[in-house]
This record gives C-alpha cells, structure tokens and sequence, in this order.
C-alpha cells in the first residue's frame, strides 16, 4: 500500500464518495422493504439520527436530515477536490473496496479471537429471535445501514463529541480525551445491540465482542477515514447475518 494511496483514500474526495453508494442503496432498500408485523424496519442509528431532526422540523425532519447529510458531504468532497485536483482515480475506489473486503473477512477472526482469549470459548450463535421474522431484503438493508449510520453516529458524532467535552470541559489532555472518548463510544455502541424489540439478548460475550469491535472501528476510522470503516462494517453484517 503506498503513501500516496493511504492518504487520498483518507480524503474525502474518495472516502465520502466511496461511502455514498451504501448511503444510496439502504435508502433504496428501505423504500421498497415492506412493513412487516411490528411497523416499517429500519437501522436504529437512522431512527434516532432522523428524530432528533423531527423533533427539530417536525414531519420535514427527514428530508432535512438527508439533504443535510448529503449536503455536508458533497460540500466536503468539492472543497478537497479545489485544493486537490478534480481528478479521481478508479484504481483507487477499486482498490478501498478490496481492502474493505479483506477487513471485513478478518476482522471476526481479530475480534472474536481477542473476545475468546478474555472469556473463554464463545457460546453457540444464534440470530436474534425477532429478527427470524426477517426477509433477506431487510437484513441486507439493516446491514448495510449499519455500516453507514451506525459509524456516522457512534464514530463521527458520539467519539467527536465525547472528545470536545472530556477535552474543553472536563480539561483532559487530547490523548487522554481521546481514549476516554473511544472506549465511551466502544461501550455505547455496543449497549445500543440492546435497545428496541429488535435487539438481541444481553449476554456478556456479545456484550464485550461488540465493544471490542467499537474500538476496532474507531481505530479503523481514525486511521483509514469513514469509507472504508463504513464498507468494512457493512460487509461485515452482510456476510454474517445474510444467508
């Protein structure tokens, strides 16, 4: 991997534009997915993103939301490319999507090994019951909302935040701040498994897997930006969790 591609992956005139394909097909998926038994099915982490805009805008919170979200990007994506070049590279979005994919196929083997070696053997798996009434279009759609919503809350927004607080008002130094804020958001990230009556059973193996797997993305992000820590966290469900 050489250092000119390790840092324009990172940029955001790749990394956002490579993460928006995920961004535009959950949306597409979640349109046509039909309402089963308990209601529409959508990722947590783009419910609770989209209420905070409701509760902002009312019924237009939604649309807001996306045309923020996609705004935001796109303006940061323009402003990299004017002080860049306007030039992009197939080989590069080619070669994040590998790497995206040789991640994903690790990173259980990483994270369940580091799990096992903390408590011992891991119990038989097993699906969440409520989601056994899932059709594959809805756990390919949660899966992949979970690479783009869950890292854009709990990475982007909740660490960020975590850090700016622990930093500018508690004081903590920023590599203090920092560690504070990545082992907070680990924790947070893997309590929200739990919550809605779609989530799985709390259980302290998954419970410490999925907290491990917080700070590995984190890690992942901070040293690989938000494209490929989306793609790899997508692939990741995709290739656990549809069959």
């Amino acid at each position: 991997m050489t250092g000119a591609y390790w840092q324009a992956s990172r940029a955001p005139r790749y990394s956002l534009l490579f993460a928006l394909p995920l961004l535009l097909l959950y949306q597409v998926l979640a349109a046509a997915d039909p309402v089963g038994p308990r209601g529409g099915v959508r990722n947590g982490a783009d419910v609770l993103l989209q209420n905070i805009f409701v509760w902002l805008a009312g019924s237009r919170g939604p649309l807001v939301f996306m045309i923020c979200l996609i705004g935001a990007g796109l303006w940061l994506v323009a402003k990299d490319m004017r002080a860049n070049g306007r030039r992009l590279s197939a080989a590069v979005f080619g070669t994040m999507l590998a790497e995206s994919v040789g991640l994903a196929l690790v990173f259980g083997i990483v994270v369940g090994g580091l799990t096992a070696a903390l408590l011992g053997a891991p119990p038989p798996l097993a699906a969440p019951a409520a989601t056994q009434e899932l059709g594959r279009g809805t756990i390919l759609m949660l899966s992949i909302g979970a690479g783009i919503y869950e890292e854009l809350l709990f990475r982007v927004v909740l660490v960020g935040a975590l850090a700016w607080v622990a930093q500018r008002v508690v004081g903590s130094r920023r590599p203090v701040a920092g560690a504070v804020a990545t082992i907070g958001g680990a924790l947070l990230f893997s309590a929200f498994h739990y919550v809605g009556p779609y989530g799985d059973t709390l259980e302290i193996y998954s419970f410490v897997f999925r907290t491990i797997a917080g700070l590995f993305f984190s890690a992942l992000y901070l040293l690989r930006g938000f494209g490929i820590t989306a793609w790899t966290h997508a692939l990741y469900d995709v290739f656990l969790l549809v069959r």
